[in-house]
């Protein structure tokens, strides 16, 4: 087991976090894919970058129906990304650049694949096999209905009859059955599964659909199928989502974590009605960290901006836990063409820039910890030319071609300006697995280096500035009062004031002493709209 690398514990608090969609980071060996090898030649990039750790998609062994989220062996590497070996050798290699590594978790579902699940089709109704996941038998006279009007993530029902005419759960895709946590038997493996990476090395894990794993065991009828999350009803209440069951077994995993040193830790990925809900699986004894979606969904409006913080950490300092703020991820529109997205659906890109790089000055400056994802720190806008045939999200086949998935932010990384796939891969090599727009040598990673108005160069000075001023990170924030409704103005002590002007004309900098990083360049010392400024305070 290699060793964390030093640093003030808990260390998770006000953390950056790298997130790693493995198969766009870095292709070593020119097959098209990234993998850990490509990786492990790319960290001292993050390193210097100034980020504390890396969250890791799943990299196990997975028919990948959906990009890794359907896991067929959780004590294997997908073969396309290497081996067990190659991961204990990145995670040794991450430690000496300083760098914590977080794999992702996806216990809701297994892969259609997994020796489990291969098993339950063989063993038939009512086999202990079988009650590892949620089989029931159909509805109507021929048992040819579904066992209830769920329907899934993708798109779709959530059942699927098998041979034998029982149905299974599957919350996503078919080829992703849930699995039943009233079971002991799976409730064991999955806390010896963190015990095996947490032996290789690994710093935590992120935990996909947290808020999922329990379900009602009386399966009922939603009123509202759309529903997925529990907002139209009371807390607690939805049959598959967010049940006050689930903190049980998240208590259970912090007793393993707790067993090893160096502060490992958990983040939720839980979509849940409201931060009070979010606030119970951080509460002391259960998960660390949840990732704050209501900021991340926060339209660019210092209102709804506002509210998120105030309301966010309110209820998550009320149980001790830190804020973690998030502006873009797998699975959601990159920021600058969220922000700079017209009424008519088309996207102003240089204005969406903008308001990223601003926005991007704003999450570094809140009290807690931050993810970047992948090409944030780039101002990547999404890709929303890739042609139909080339589309891999599962959405896009359950909705009946009607949703095009998240692959638009997935795409692989530009990281120089020439080569057949802009430094992805080896020049020559196979083509990305996601084509890359012509457009995309223009955001590459040699182009932005040591361009001092880039983005890239812009969250280099961030992050450095986050980890050596005292006043960032954990604590407390303090709004200060702003020239007009449409400026966000905070303190955070000592001696740190942000501002951000979402206003459509410039304003007068806050008083201070000096000015320590702008998002864009002042306008004859004023701060521009949709511009956000760091400054020294006495």
């Amino acid at each position: 087991m290699t060793t964390p690398p030093p640093s003030h514990e808990p260390w998770w608090r006000d953390a950056v976090i790298y997130q790693v969609y493995i198969r766009s980071f870095a292709d070593s060996d020119g097959d098209g894919i990234g993998d850990l090898a490509g990786l492990a030649e790319r960290l001292g990039y993050l390193s210097d970058l100034g980020v504390d750790a890396l969250w890791i998609n799943p990299w196990y062994a997975s028919p990948q129906v959906d990009a890794g989220y359907d896991v067929a062996d959780y004590r294997a590497i997908e073969p396309a990304y290497g081996n067990v070996a190659d991961a204990e050798k990145l995670i040794e290699a991450a430690h000496e650049h300083g760098l914590r590594v977080i794999p992702d978790l996806v216990p809701n579902h297994l892969s259609s694949e997994h020796a489990w699940f291969r098993a339950a089709l063989a063993a038939g109704p009512g086999s202990p096999e079988r009650d590892r996941f949620v089989f029931r038998p159909g509805r109507g006279p021929d048992g040819d209905e579904p066992p209830t009007n769920w329907r899934a993530h993708f798109g779709g029902p959530a059942w699927t009859r098998v041979p034998d005419g029982e149905w299974y759960l599957h919350l996503f895709d078919p080829g992703q059955p849930d699995v039943n946590w009233g079971n002991a038997e799976v409730r064991a493996e999955f806390r010896d599964v963190l015990r095996f990476w947490f032996d290789r090395g690994v710093d935590g894990f992120r935990v996909d659909v947290a808020h999922g794993l329990v379900k009602d065991p009386a399966l009922p009828d939603l009123a509202d199928p759309s529903d997925l999350t529990g907002a139209s009803l009371g807390p607690g209440r939805h049959p598959f989502a967010d049940r006050d069951a689930v903190q049980e077994i998240y208590e259970s995993w912090r007793r393993v974590a707790d067993q090893y040193p160096g502060s490992r830790m958990f983040v939720a990925e839980a979509w849940v009605p409201s931060p009070e809900r979010l606030a119970r699986y951080v509460a002391p004894g259960r998960l660390h960290t949840a990732f704050n979606f209501d900021f991340l969904l926060a339209p660019w409006d210092p209102t709804a901006l506002r509210d998120a913080v105030d309301v966010t950490t309110g209820y998550l300092h009320a149980v001790g836990a830190p804020a973690t703020w998030v502006l873009e991820n797998h699975d959601v529109v990159r920021a600058p063409s969220r922000y700079g997205c017209r009424s008519d659906g088309t996207v102003d890109v240089a204005l969406g820039v903008r308001r990223g790089r601003a926005a991007l000055l704003l999450t570094a400056a809140l009290p807690g910890g931050m993810y970047v994802y992948q090409g944030q720190e780039l101002g990547l806008p999404q890709v929303d030319d890739i042609p139909d045939d080339a589309l891999r999200d599962p959405t896009w086949e359950r909705s009946g071609h009607t949703e095009r998935g998240r692959d638009g932010c997935r795409v692989p990384l530009p990281w120089t300006a020439a080569g057949s796939s802009f430094g992805f891969g080896p020049d020559g090599g196979a083509g990305p697995w996601l084509p890359q727009p012509d457009w995309f040598g223009r955001w590459a990673v040699d182009v932005e280096s040591g361009d001092a108005g880039s983005t890239l160069e812009l969250v280099r000075g961030a992050l450095e500035r986050r980890r050596s001023l005292p006043a960032l990170g954990e604590g407390t924030l303090t709004w200060l009062s702003a020239p007009g409704d449409e400026v966000l103005v905070f303190r955070r002590d000592p001696g740190f004031v942000c501002m951000v002007n979402r206003s459509g004309a410039a304003v007068a900098l806050p008083a201070h002493d000096e000015v320590l990083l702008t998002s864009g360049p002042l306008a004859d010392g004023l701060v521009p709209p949709d511009t956000a400024v760091w400054v020294g305070v006495g």
